[in-house]
């Protein structure tokens, strides 16, 4: 197979041509979401309701379906030139090793000290809590990207941080729990003694592993209730999937460049971040009418809340004093095996992406994790860069398609998220390696359990 004279291996925007807004993918929706709901009331959620949790700016943005774009702040655009535009790279050498006509091209996140696609909302979120003069904030984190990227963005701002770590990463992943501790941040296993939710689930479950879940739950705990303090996440929320565009958009604009259009998108997805992010821009031309590219959601078959979940509404954590969101859910009772190790733990979906996948516009499928690092160490071995275990899942996908491609002669253009790198998760990398890993796949009886629990309104 020839290079091609006129795409590079790696293809950089200038800094001129670097996204000055985010897209707000609810402005295209034909359908909008269904609302969060206030536990209390069951109404939809208001600003007064999220104000003791969020930052003032942050609750506008979650609520706001309407404006299309919102304008990046000079501060964060000039946070970004740090490690942005990030390179979009053609993947010769993976399609030559599979002899495939397909062309790959993949969006790699990972070249920052998060390691992560994180960085790109935990600055946003950071600066809305320090123009607003608050005095701390708190999250929690599963495999620790989202973590180490806020703890930076915590860091630049001088803003003190507490961190509520998922225990089995907690456990497994020191090194990431270093990073954290580097930036000053404070990082605690969760569940944990130190708030009321915690105590409550070690007393249920005093060997439990732990969940995302209930990592928010505690979290949302501590922040309610230290003045000052408010409470931010990584994942799921639209607040988040706004400001990750940014990932879509410098995609989009690098492939125009090449004379280029992606046939499929592929992307992992946990809680749907990167997803959402990735896609938004070819999202908002598939809402218009002016171009179809299928869209695939890649998920952990040992936590798989869009291919085997219920549509309904669930809370967003463990302990139940988040707002509710009707979306793809496990049950927010639902705790993912030990034994896996990436992250994309989380028991739900984005509601916007759950609008999107039940609507049609895009699909998923769920992998095994031995699949997911046979695929992780053939893309290490031919594109150099050793892959965090959640964006192996794209590569397997990505993998998979190109092979169908190869069958059938079809020349595709793929286009999947390197979300970021895997120097953190060695221990997981050495359990597939020595033969130790194993798959988990819940069963219907496993998941019918965490169903059971499903608030009243939802079990239908």
């Amino acid at each position: 197979m020839k290079r091609s004279k006129k795409v590079p291996y790696r293809f950089y925007l200038s800094e001129e041509e670097m996204p000055k807004v985010w897209y707000n993918i609810r402005a295209d929706m034909k359908e909008q979401p269904d609302p969060m709901l206030n536990p209390a009331t069951l109404q939809p959620v208001t600003a007064e309701d999220l104000a003791p949790v969020f930052c003032e700016e942050l609750v506008k943005q979650e609520l706001d379906s309407t404006t299309r774009y919102f304008e990046i702040p000079a501060e964060i655009q000039e946070f970004y030139k740090i490690y942005r535009p990030s390179p979009l790279i053609r993947a010769y050498n993976l399609e030559k090793a599979m002899d495939t006509p397909a062309k790959i091209y993949y969006k790699f996140e990972g070249n920052n000290t998060s390691g992560s696609h994180k960085l790109n909302s935990a600055i946003a979120q950071v600066y809305y809590a320090k123009e607003q003069g608050l005095t701390g904030l708190t999250t929690e984190t599963g495999a620790g990207q989202w973590g180490t990227a806020l703890a930076e963005a915590c860091a630049y701002f001088k803003l003190p941080l507490t961190v509520y770590m998922v225990k089995c990463s907690y456990e497994q992943k020191p090194f990431r729990r270093s990073v954290m501790q580097t930036f000053d941040a404070e990082v605690i296993p969760s569940p944990s003694s130190t708030t009321k939710t915690g105590c409550a689930i070690l007393e249920d479950d005093p060997d439990t592993g732990g969940s995302l879940g209930c990592a928010i739950s505690e979290a949302v705990e501590k922040a309610v209730t230290t003045p000052g303090y408010r409470y931010v996440l990584g994942s799921v929320l639209n607040q988040v999937l706004l400001h990750q565009s940014v990932i879509g958009l410098e995609s989009k604009k690098a492939l125009e460049s090449l004379d280029e259009y992606p046939d499929l998108i592929i992307g992992c997805a946990g809680g749907g971040s990167n997803l959402g992010g990735l896609i938004a821009p070819f999202v908002q031309d598939k809402l218009l009418g002016k171009a179809s590219p299928r869209i695939i959601a890649v998920e952990p078959a040992s936590c798989p809340s869009l291919t085997r979940g219920r549509y309904a509404y669930d809370f967003c954590d463990t302990g139940k004093i988040t707002p509710l969101a009707r979306m793809y859910t496990l049950g927010c009772q639902f705790v993912p095996s030990p034994n896996h190790a990436g992250g994309l733990r989380y028991h739900g979906m984005s509601p916007i992406l759950s609008k999107l996948y039940h609507d049609g516009y895009m699909e998923a499928v769920a992998v095994e994790q031995t699949k997911v690092f046979e695929a992780a160490v053939f893309f290490a071995k031919h594109e150099t860069i050793l892959p965090a275990p959640e964006s192996a899942h794209a590569i397997r996908t990505a993998i998979d398609e190109a092979l169908k491609c190869k069958e059938s002669g079809e020349a595709k253009t793929i286009l999947f998220g390197l979300t970021g790198t895997g120097y953190f998760d060695m221990t997981a990398y050495d359990a597939y390696l020595n033969g130790t890993m194993t798959d988990y796949i819940p069963s219907d009886e496993d998941l019918e359990k965490a169903f059971a629990k499903l608030p009243e309104l939802s079990r239908v």
